[in-house]
């Protein structure tokens, strides 16, 4: 008995320790970490706010338990190795608007448990390889606003849960092809205010799973074929404020599956149709603050999915008829800030479909082409600026909005196409002279003039037979094929007009085309300024006949010095000569004596 009490009593004594035992690990949990002077820490010491104190050098005593760090606007210089290796339960590090110079390999490891880590506005230059090693959870890195002048190889490799990266500000001008190896979870990429002249094609195509691209403010001048191959998984590119940017290769964006696509504040003069056509899932598109001028027509049925289209601030002077064809998903267009005096329905696939339009800033001439736009005006979204007229004195200054249905009967009119009388209808001319055929009309709005050949096909305005800018055809250096009638065509709105010419080319057999043959001469005198076209098959007639006599006068003495050859050394002796003396007397007659002559005889 006496036993079971001495039990009872030490069980009594080791119940009383470890509740004791228990209560002072309970206190410890419960009191705050010791927070390091200068900081400021919150109540349980999780945040350690070390802002603006001007540390130098990490400062050492953070709590191991922190999870977030504050060491922002001070002049740290160096982040040495392993600098924060007990603080494995912090997830956000801030180093930005430091004086940062160097990062040694391995200066994070040990902060496994990182999901943000911020280095920007810091005078960084290069990255060592390794200086994130062990950023395992690592899930967004800035280094923006840095010097950085190149990414090595491999700058990156172990952040393989990285999602996003911030790189720009930079004096960056190269990166290097492995640059972005194992960042198999980077989703988003902004490369912007840097160096780069080219698009950073194969360190880019390790980015396998990437889906948002920003490019912003390099000094790009092209985009070649093939600029963004190994994206497959890219649905948002943006190229923005590259103002030597003025072309992009047929294949440029050859294998992406874009479904967002800005590439504005460029130097674009035209769309690039060819470089679009194959991005069916594309349903956002902005090409503003380009000097395009026009929007032709057909040249975007292909993009089928398309729901919004953007050309702000642009020089769009025209927007073709079915330029928007085959779009029926289209519900927004955003046009303003152009030079646009119209949008005509018939640009569109079905204007039902269209929700939003935004066309102000134009100088728009209100008359029956905008008539489809008044009778929805009650209908449309745009977007707090509607659109007003500027062709007429009383119409300037108001809007869509603020005509009445008896207004919109009398100005929103046009005065049909009417061809003036023109002269001649029939013209002759001889082969190789130029004709010109003068046509114009009148009409509101301004008719636009076209001509058709004689297979009544359009004429365009460059060829040997074209249309010029006022409207006339001209067939310079006629040939007999071009004989036949064309047909003038004048067209707007409101109506068209035509007027067919006809023409008569005489062919080179005709007599006045030989004015001196059988004794004939031309009834007239050549004009002064008559010109005389350049004709190239009597150029080579004349060059053969030159050659052929040239060729035959070389061959003739070819011929005749080989025949000369051949006899040399074969000729007979035809001549012999001999000396006769003479006698010393002199002549009977008295005149001078002889001493001898020489004499030949020829056989």
């Amino acid at each position: 008995m006496f036993e079971q009490a001495a039990v009872q009593r030490h069980l009594s004594w080791g119940a009383a320790i470890y509740l004791w035992a228990a209560a002072g690990v309970a206190c410890a949990l419960d009191t705050p970490s010791l927070c390091p002077q200068p900081c400021q820490c919150d109540s349980k010491g999780r945040e350690v706010n070390c802002s603006e104190r001007q540390l130098t050098t990490v400062l050492d005593g953070i709590p191991q338990d922190s999870q977030i760090l504050n060491l922002t606007h001070n002049k740290i210089k160096t982040v040495t190795r392993q600098q924060f290796r007990t603080l494995t339960q912090l997830w956000d590090l801030d180093l930005s608007d430091n004086i940062l110079v160097l990062i040694e390999v391995e200066a994070f490891q040990g902060l496994e448990s990182l999901l943000t880590l911020r280095l920007a506005r810091n005078r960084l230059k290069v990255i060592p390889v390794g200086a994130f090693r062990g950023l395992e959870r690592l899930q967004l890195l800035d280094i923006s606003h840095n010097e950085i002048l190149v990414l090595l190889d491999f700058t990156f490799s172990g952040l393989a849960a990285l999602t996003r990266i911030e790189t720009g500000e930079n004096d960056l001008v190269f990166v290097s092809p492995q640059a972005f190896n194992g960042l198999t979870s980077l989703q988003d990429l902004h490369l912007y205010r840097c160096n780069l002249t080219t698009v950073p094609t194969e360190a880019l195509a390790q980015l396998n799973g990437l889906t948002s691209l920003h490019l912003s403010r390099l000094g790009l001048t092209a985009l070649p074929n093939n600029s963004f191959r190994g994206l497959g998984h890219l649905r948002l590119l943006v190229i923005s404020n590259c103002p030597w940017l003025e072309t992009l290769a047929g294949n440029s964006l050859f294998g992406l599956n874009l479904t967002y696509l800005t590439i504005s504040n460029c130097n674009l003069s035209s769309v690039p149709y060819v470089p679009l056509h194959h991005l069916v899932y594309l349903i956002y598109l902005d090409l503003s603050f380009n000097p395009i001028t026009s929007i032709q027509g057909n040249s975007l049925g292909e993009l089928l999915c398309l729901q919004e289209f953007h050309l702000v601030g642009g020089k769009l002077l025209r927007i073709e008829a079915e330029a928007f064809h085959t779009l029926a998903h289209l519900r927004l267009v955003n046009v303003s800030g152009n030079l646009l005096t119209t949008l005509e329905e018939t640009s569109f696939h079905s204007v039902d479909n269209l929700h939003i339009l935004r066309f102000n800033n134009n100088p728009l001439v209100c008359d029956c082409r905008l008539s489809w736009v008044a009778r929805k005006r009650l209908y449309l979204d745009f977007g707090g600026h509607p659109p007003s007229c500027t062709n007429l004195v009383q119409l300037q200054g108001r809007t869509l909005l603020d005509f009445s249905e008896s207004e919109l009967s009398i100005l929103f009119t046009c005065r049909r196409s009417q061809i003036l009388n023109c002269k001649p209808r029939e013209m002759w001319a001889d082969d190789g002279h130029t004709v010109l055929f003068h046509c114009k009309a009148e009409g509101d709005p301004v008719p636009e003039i076209s001509w058709l050949n004689p297979q009544l096909i359009p004429i365009s305005s460059v060829g040997r037979i074209r249309v010029l800018p006022n409207g006339s055809l001209e067939v310079r250096y006629a040939q007999v094929q071009d004989s036949g009638f064309y047909v003038c065509v004048a067209s707007n709105a409101g109506g068209n007009d035509s007027f067919r010419v006809r023409l008569h080319v005489r062919g080179f057999s005709s007599p006045s085309r030989y004015p001196f043959k059988l004794g004939w001469f031309p009834s007239r005198s050549p004009a002064v300024n008559e010109s005389h076209p350049f004709d190239v098959k009597t150029l080579v007639i004349a060059v053969m006949i030159g050659f052929l006599s040239f060729s035959s006068s070389v061959t003739i003495c070819f011929f005749f010095i080989l025949f000369w050859s051949k006899g040399k050394g074969q000729l007979k002796r035809t001549a012999t000569i001999a000396y006769v003396p003479r006698t010393t007397m002199k002549n009977i007659n008295g005149g001078p004596k002889e001493s001898g002559r020489y004499t030949m005889k020829l056989i």
